[in-house]
């Protein structure tokens, strides 16, 4: 606990008194405020009484949150979340305490203030004039700035609950996105409420991709996948693997029943580099073997067996289909690739026209007929940011990789930690790779949970811990 100074103490009743005022004042304009309020009020003493449970119900609770988004539920954690950080760092300094941080949190804040930069920046052209455009570039910075905030809250942790403890709790998190993915599948769209039905198919009305509690079938994929990846890495932990084994079954299925081709490709490069460090044949085989049954089991439905059909119409697969006439045959294929090519046209002509710096932050999808976004992290950098954005973008890519592989030299081979650092990478690597296609960078929940096991990568995880 934080030992409280004369003049921290004297800090502290000044903010009551000010609260309390505030309370006062919201009775008389919204009593709905003073609830709001007072629940504010008893989750920051929570937050300051119990700190570390408090820090892990946080980091649980927020794979729940996206079915609310409507709601701006998940805007009002990030922020929440935002404000009880700094203030808990500026009590720790106050106290005369150290606050925690490691190089890459430097790095990484370095890297957000720079964003800022896209914020209030836009070319000559209707984008200055728009209002909404601005906005929403403020959310997006301020969606980074949240994930610092993340980053930085857990690093407090330190020394005070050793990392494996803090990996296991966020199994936590799959309980609820689990259980809305099950009712997905087992119950018709009429019973479900708004906010859980998934992706509908055309024709019959009914769900075709679940999305559990994750809005978009291709966030909840990612997001399994990096689960995947930690239970992968319990099944050397622990002595009851049967557990594990289980849970990872679950979860593979749960991933195959999104449907998102992309995923395919992010989960044959996870495994592919999960088995680097001892590559031999038979874990090559092994690895081969369960990327096909992936595979198979994706085409074993209607809906896969045309995602994967239609990978025949587009210039991957096809030599007498050019991009050019692929890029027109997008306006009425319906190929998602096809498609994405065309946008991905139309994204870098936009760019040609401000090729420094761009448009500014969140513009990508004000800048195509299409209206949507990139579908594309690197070409939405390359738009968003210009020249300069995109070198910064692919600069603080690079930074995490270095990290981590410097984690993995400075840890004990066939330690606990090295395993975990070497699991991380090889998410790293797949998300990298799912860049190209899919609009990974916001994918919120996923980097919500990254930025959490890249705080914990680097402890000291041999040292005694109460």
């Amino acid at each position: 606990m934080i030992m409280l100074t004369h003049q921290l103490a004297n800090l502290l009743i000044f903010i009551w008194v000010v609260i309390a005022l505030a309370v006062g004042f919201l009775a008389g304009v919204q009593p709905l405020y003073v609830g709001l309020a007072v629940g504010g009020l008893a989750i920051a003493f929570f937050f300051f009484t119990r700190f570390e449970s408090a820090v892990l119900a946080l980091l649980i609770l927020r794979s729940a949150l996206d079915p609310f988004s409507d709601q701006q539920v998940p805007a009002a954690f990030a922020i929440a979340l935002d404000i009880l950080t700094l203030f808990y760092v500026a009590i720790t300094l106050l106290a005369g305490q150290t606050v925690r941080t490691n190089g890459f949190w430097w790095l990484f804040a370095g890297w957000v203030l720079l964003q800022s930069l896209w914020v209030t920046y836009f070319p000559e052209g209707e984008l200055r004039l728009n209002d909404a455009v601005w906005l929403n570039s403020i959310r997006e910075w301020v969606r980074l700035f949240s994930w610092l905030m993340v980053y930085l809250l857990v690093m407090q942790l330190k020394d005070r609950i050793h990392p494996q403890k803090i990996i296991s709790a966020l199994f936590l998190a799959l309980i609820l996105p689990l259980t809305a993915a099950v009712t997905q599948m087992l119950l018709p769209i009429s019973v479900l409420p708004v906010f859980l039905q998934g992706a509908k198919d055309p024709i019959s009305g009914e769900i075709s991709r679940i999305n559990g509690t994750l809005g978009l079938s291709n966030t909840f994929a990612t997001f399994l996948l990096l689960f995947i990846g930690l239970t992968y890495w319990q099944l050397g932990q622990s002595r009851r693997r049967w557990v594990w084994w289980l849970l990872l079954s679950l979860l593979a299925f749960f991933y195959v029943s999104t449907k998102a081709l992309f995923s395919l490709m992010m989960l044959g490069v996870f495994i592919l580099v999960l088995i680097l460090p001892k590559l031999s044949l038979i874990k090559l085989i092994a690895g081969a073997f369960l990327f096909v049954i992936v595979i198979a089991l994706f085409a074993s439905t209607e809906f896969g067996q045309q995602r994967l059909a239609s990978l025949g119409q587009t210039p991957l697969l096809n030599p007498d289909l050019d991009i050019s006439r692929a890029i027109l045959l997008s306006q009425g294929d319906g190929n998602s690739f096809n498609w994405r090519l065309a946008q991905w046209n139309f994204l870098i002509q936009a760019w040609q026209r401000s090729p420094i710096f761009g448009y500014g932050l969140a513009t990508s999808p004000n800048l195509t007929i299409y209206n949507n976004y990139a579908h594309n992290d690197y070409v939405r950098a390359l738009a968003e940011g210009g020249i300069v954005g995109f070198s910064a973008f692919i600069a603080f890519l690079g930074t995490q990789f270095t990290y981590l592989v410097g984690l993995i030299r400075r840890s004990s081979p066939n330690s606990s930690q090295y395993q975990f650092c070497w699991v991380l990478l090889a998410l790293f690597v797949s998300i990298i790779v799912g860049m190209i296609t899919e609009n990974i960078w916001s994918h919120t929940t996923l980097f919500f949970y990254w930025w959490t096991l890249l705080a914990i990568a680097g402890w000291n995880w041999d040292q005694p811990y109460a």
